[in-house]
């Protein structure tokens, strides 16, 4: 690569972060339905036309975010659930896991939370498919655990998906707290002893 080419992409990462970056300060009180391209680039400092050279519309730069929010989510959830050890420290660990991505990236979970459910329906869709795919790995994991020995399919995923839909709420609930400027110590003592409680009924359950 000459030096040349490789200053116009570094360029051209540079304005598809920008651009980025500036949708998820504009969507901090607006959904992703109500914004405009135009908006997206002034924001940016770029002009409209660069949009098109990193995004095919609002469509995808909105799956992309979506990416960019759970993807990375996948190996750390992976770790949790094959680590040794009993069902409460998995749970603080899961717990830990979502404070610290509401932490690092707020403006993203809280893009997830308004748009899991909004009207662009290919960003629902990538929530979505992100979710299953996570729902997937904690099922594949959940079936060889010996609590869940003789489950059904169907349960073990019924399992699955309900920790995967307590993980968003959690999320959420930490979101809520922090845009409240609240202590989130009654968010993490709510999460834990919902878990608690899912562990139990795991453990009584006759599939």
């Amino acid at each position: 690569m000459s030096a040349e080419t490789g200053l116009r992409e570094t360029q051209r990462r540079r304005t598809r972060r920008a651009l980025l970056d500036a949708a998820l300060s504009e969507l901090a009180e607006r959904s992703l339905g109500s914004l405009g391209l135009r908006e997206v680039t002034r924001a940016a400092g770029v002009a409209p036309t660069a949009f098109y050279r990193h995004f095919r519309g609002m469509d995808e730069l909105g799956t992309v975010l979506v990416e960019e929010a759970l993807a990375s989510l996948h190996g750390t959830v992976r770790e949790i659930l094959a680590a040794t050890g009993d069902a409460e420290r998995r749970g603080e660990a899961a717990v830990r896991l979502i404070a610290e991505l509401v932490r690092s990236r707020p403006a993203h979970v809280r893009f997830l939370v308004r748009e899991r459910h909004g009207g662009v329906p290919a960003v629902r869709e990538a929530i979505a498919a992100q979710l299953d795919v996570l729902a997937d790995e904690t099922g594949a994991a959940l079936g060889s655990d010996p609590v869940s020995a003789g489950w059904d399919r169907d349960d073990v995923t019924m399992l699955s998906r309900l920790l995967v839909d307590h993980m968003f709420m959690t999320a959420s609930a930490f979101l809520t707290a922090s845009l409240r400027e609240e202590d989130w110590s009654a968010a993490t003592g709510t999460a834990l002893a919902q878990l608690r409680l899912i562990h139990l009924g795991r453990v009584h359950w006759a599939s």
